[in-house]
This record gives C-alpha cells, structure tokens and sequence, in this order.
C-alpha cells in the first residue's frame, strides 16, 4: 500500500525540513520514501511543496504525483495548483492560524477528512512560530498514524542541521504539541487489522 502526501506552503516556512522529518520517520519504520521538494523562484516567501510516497513494498514510479491521499497546507498561497491532484476522500489538514478556508467548496466536499489545526498559533505559544511545519506533522501524525510520534522526534533530531540544534526543543514540544492537538487515529493510513 502506498499513501502519497503533499506539503505545500511558502518558502521559510519549515515545508522541506518537515517533509524530510516525515520521510526519516518512515523509513526508521521500516517503509519505502521517495521524496522530492521544490521551490519557487525564491528561497523565501515564494511557493515550496514537496511530495512524499510512503509505501509498505517496494515504489515503482518517482514521487511526482497525479494524485495524492492526503496534504498538508502550511500557507494557502500557492495551493491552488494542488488542489485538483487530490483524490476523492483525501486528508487534508490546513493551517488555520493563517487560513481557515484554504480549500473551496467543492474541494471541502471532495475531502472526507479536512482538518483545521492552529499551527502557527501554537507554535508561538511554546516559543517559536518557526515550529509551525512541526505542529503540522505532529498532528498529521496523531491523526494518521503514517508514522509514529518517537521516529518523527527522532528523524527531527536527525533531520535539524548542526548550525540550528538550538531549536530541537522547540520543535519536540512542536511535534508534541501537534500530536496532541487531534483525535487520536482520526484519519489512519494504514488498514487496521481486526482481532479474532
């Protein structure tokens, strides 16, 4: 099985770092990633998405997405483009710290699972609005069980460049903070197995 993802938002705002946290977090569980991020013309406040394949066997094609399971809207800037590559019953968990209606109408209806998670706001409370992207994936964490709360701690702690380990504590309680913000197994990527 594979659950594909998008992060879209503007760049400096964490999307890369987090998609690469995610993706370390997968494989420390044992699944198959590919992984590409792009940006804009600009490093800063121009458009970044990054799209992510988690897989239990082997992926076959490269992660440039026709569609996708679920996405995470950081800023919905630059999110228009994406929007048709969702599948129908998508997860969809948007920053509504900066945007509460990031998605349409009709894009609302084709999402089963559209979450509003105050990333930005809860960020700034624990000290570092720049944790908003690990807010985002704490909680879509929490809500899908792609991956597990310890590997994405652990694929932060990996993931964070030696020049800014001042803000690993920032971003646990981030990823913490997040995890904590949703219904626990709300949206779950993987089939769960019934006990006899």
């Amino acid at each position: 099985m594979e659950r594909e993802v998008i992060l879209s938002g503007v760049g400096g705002q964490g999307v890369q770092l987090a998609a690469q946290v995610l993706a370390r977090a997968a494989v420390r569980e044992d699944r198959r990633v590919m992984l590409l991020g792009t940006n804009g013309g600009t490093m800063r406040g121009g458009n970044t998405d990054s799209m992510l394949v988690v897989a239990d066997a082997p992926i076959s094609a490269p992660p440039i997405l026709s569609h996708a399971w679920a996405a995470l809207v950081l800023h919905p800037q630059f999110f228009a483009p994406l929007r048709s590559k969702l599948r129908p019953g998508a997860v969809v968990l948007v920053n509504s710290s900066i945007d509460g209606e990031a998605l349409g109408d009709a894009d609302a209806r084709r999402t089963a699972s559209l979450f509003q998670v105050p990333a930005t706001e809860r960020a700034t409370a624990l000290g570092s609005a720049m944790a908003a992207s690990m807010v985002m994936i704490g909680a879509f964490a929490g809500l899908t069980a792609l991956v597990g709360l310890e590997s994405l701690v652990a694929a932060m702690g990996e993931s964070v460049p030696s020049y800014r380990r001042q803000h690993l504590a920032w971003n646990e309680a981030a990823l913490r903070a997040g995890f904590d913000a949703v219904p626990s197994g709300a949206a779950p990527a993987w089939a769960v197995e019934a006990t006899p």
